[in-house]
């Protein structure tokens, strides 16, 4: 296809050429120094396109020769620059085939070619990434020491390219660099490196992930619940899992306070979504009772026992369980909902439990003995609480003066395993 345009064009040429040439006429005269010279018209056009050609094609071969070193130079750095990538892929082929030796060597490799370059040495990206592959491929050979060596360097090279490509490779190495912090179970760094975030940064998924396994290997359970809170917003967990995760986390914070104003302090840090959850509410009035503030953990269950009808079964049996760790002191304002929420879930043992336990306390052994006979006979219950039924059963009886009855029921509850 280009032959064929190429000959339309020359035919174009030699058309306009003998169309307007051929009959030209002109004669061009030249004097020089008492000498004339006549030319017609078309061979002084020859002439001159010709002479044309020849300079231009000169002025070129000059331009060409005299630049020919500053274009030698240009080749050798596009070399060089060549090899530094080429060694840059190799690098990173190498290192998700886990040849980690050969990965590390071939980004030493590069780095080398890149300072000795000086096209490459402002190419903070390029630095930065070299150093991380090379650091990633120590960090899984564990040599930790040549890698903290190349990590500090790392941050000198990602702020050379500003704020653009350099501060994102930049806050790449930091993320990458609190990984390998909490893989070598150094809590305290990793958070150091997160904290040197900027809050945009900070606020990502992935730095949030790296948050979360930090405070909890650093032993922060409500730092840790509060990042998993984010998560959660951010949906970095299933439902399913972010409310198990949220749960376990409450836990661990409840279960760090050693008396009655920390755990009040910790409360009223609790997101309100927690506060609102029965789990966290139960397991906050059970610590509250072994602080010996059984009034702090019933007023915390108070709420939720006036809509037991609409808690799942699961929720009323922990806030029953915590409320026979609160119900030394209880008073007669709970007896009425008490009777309500025995009567609706008779079928419930941890209720029928809870609320004999309450009767009892009150010493309304009458209503007390028949929810305690029950509860101690569920095999669904824990060996605990059956244990305390059959002693406040034991104790009932000893009221009654049935010391035969009073022997039966501490026989049952040494019994239980």
């Amino acid at each position: 296809m280009r032959i064929v345009i190429w000959l339309i064009l020359l035919c174009v040429v030699a058309v306009v050429a003998a169309t307007t040439l051929g009959s030209n006429d002109g004669i061009v005269t030249i004097y020089w120094r008492g000498w004339r010279t006549d030319l017609s018209l078309n061979l002084f056009v020859l002439i001159v396109v010709a002479g044309a050609f020849a300079i231009t094609s000169a002025v070129q071969a000059i331009n060409a020769l005299v630049t020919l070193p500053k274009r030698a130079g240009e080749w050798r750095a596009l070399r060089r620059e060549r090899a530094a990538q080429a060694a840059l892929r190799e690098a990173l082929s190498e290192y998700f085939s886990a040849r980690y030796s050969r990965a590390h060597k071939a980004a030493t490799r590069a780095i080398a070619i890149q300072q000795d370059s000086n096209g490459l040495t402002s190419d903070a990206e390029f630095s930065v990434l070299a150093h991380l592959l090379a650091a990633g491929s120590l960090h899984r050979l564990q040599d930790r020491t040549r890698r903290d060596e190349l990590l500090k360097r790392l941050p000198s090279a990602g702020r050379k390219g500003g704020v653009g490509s350099g501060r994102s490779a930049d806050d790449g190495a930091r993320l990458l660099a609190a990984e390998w912090a909490l893989d070598d179970r150094d809590a305290s760094k990793a958070l150091e490196l997160l904290a040197e975030l900027p809050p945009g940064v900070a606020r990502r998924t992935q730095a949030l992930r790296l948050k979360l396994q930090a405070c909890r290997q650093a032993r922060r359970p409500l730092e840790a619940l509060h990042t998993a809170r984010l998560l959660a917003k951010h949906q970095g967990f299933s439902p399913v899992a972010a409310q198990g995760l949220l749960r376990s986390l409450a836990f661990e914070a409840l279960e760090t306070v050693h008396d009655l104003q920390q755990l009040r302090l910790l409360w009223d840090e609790l997101d309100p979504a927690d506060r609102r959850d029965p789990m966290v509410v139960a397991r906050a009035a059970r610590r509250a009772a072994v602080l010996g503030a059984c009034e702090v953990g019933r007023d915390w269950l108070r709420p939720f026992w006036e809509r037991a009808g609409e808690l799942s079964r699961e929720e009323r049996e922990e806030l029953a369980l915590a409320l026979m760790d609160c119900v030394a002191g209880i008073g007669s304002d709970w007896l009425p909902r008490l009777e309500e929420t025995a009567s609706s879930h008779a079928h419930e043992p941890a209720v029928v439990a809870a609320v004999g336990m309450a009767y009892a306390e009150r010493q309304l052994w009458g209503k007390a003995r028949r929810l305690l006979e029950l509860a101690a006979a569920a095999p669904a219950l824990s060996s605990l609480v059956r244990r305390r039924c059959w002693r406040l059963l034991a104790r009932l009886a000893r009221e009654e003066s049935d010391e035969d009855r009073a022997r039966d029921c501490e026989n049952f509850a040494a019994g239980l395993d």
